[in-house]
């Protein structure tokens, strides 16, 4: 454990000096200021960072976190000749990376809105939906950035397969999903679109928030379903409990990948 504390702590005093870092967290405060600043109605400011959230932490989780684990190969080939174990490392240099990103993420988004505490009524309960939101999406796709860089050695190939799965689950998953609904219309779906939603963690995520907002118009398909079998309130710990797991798979199976890999 203290090795592991150690490690996080190196991790952690590297990553505070990346002006990316900074670029990062000043981008959702002036992103949460301005929305903040230009509307009174907290549900759609909150729709607007759900929006941009989810688009812009998965992409810099895991193009950010690739680039990360190959930029370090030669601290982590030196560490690898200390008395240290591969899974303490790992995790070390994933948490090391994870924390600020959700620290950077928390601090931009909730800043600004302490500000505005006074001027307009906001809902808490959806506020730490859309913060627990954004945290698992830096947690899975940074797990992701990690399990890509282990398997890939070629740089280039880790960084395009990064952008593609970013792309996937933002854009073309869905595409696809829209699709086999427009073809298979004449079915009942209903527990396959469940099921099928599961598979994206940017869809659970969005799924997670507005069920919590409550906006119908903004449901969707899957949402729409999630309401109808689950309920909102079963709908949201389904959700979340999914999200968890897709935050361990990634992780757990890059460690495993890490701790038999080649240096």
């Amino acid at each position: 454990m203290n090795t592991l504390l150690k490690i996080i702590k190196f991790q952690l005093h590297d990553i505070l000096r990346s002006k990316w870092l900074i670029i990062y967290c000043l981008f959702f405060l002036l992103l949460s200021y301005g929305l903040l600043s230009f509307s009174a109605d907290m549900s759609k400011v909150l729709v607007s960072l759900m929006n941009v959230s989810l688009i812009i932490i998965p992409l810099v989780s895991v193009v950010f976190g690739t680039i990360y684990l190959y930029n370090n190969k030669d601290y982590i080939i030196f560490m690898l000749t200390q008395p240290i174990k591969r899974r303490t490392l790992y995790l070390g240099l994933y948490l090391g990376l994870a924390l600020p990103l959700v620290l950077s993420y928390v601090f931009g988004i909730g800043v600004p809105i302490l500000f505005f505490i006074k001027d307009s009524e906001i809902n808490f309960g959806a506020l730490a939906y859309l913060i627990i939101a954004g945290i698992f999406q830096t947690i899975i796709f940074t797990g992701l950035s990690f399990l890509i860089s282990t398997v890939n050695e070629n740089r280039m190939m880790g960084l395009g397969l990064s952008i593609f799965f970013w792309l996937f689950f933002s854009a073309v998953y869905d595409g696809i999903f829209l699709l086999l609904l427009q073809s298979f219309q004449d079915y009942s779906l209903e527990k396959f679109s469940i099921a099928f939603s599961m598979l994206n963690p940017i869809d659970l995520a969005r799924i997670f928030i507005i069920l919590k907002l409550d906006v119908s118009a903004l449901m969707g398909y899957t949402g729409a379903v999630f309401q109808k079998f689950f309920n909102n309130n079963l709908g949201i710990i389904i959700s979340l409990f999914s999200l968890l797991i897709w935050s361990l798979i990634p992780l757990l199976i890059g460690k495993l990948k890490f701790s038999k890999k080649d240096f």
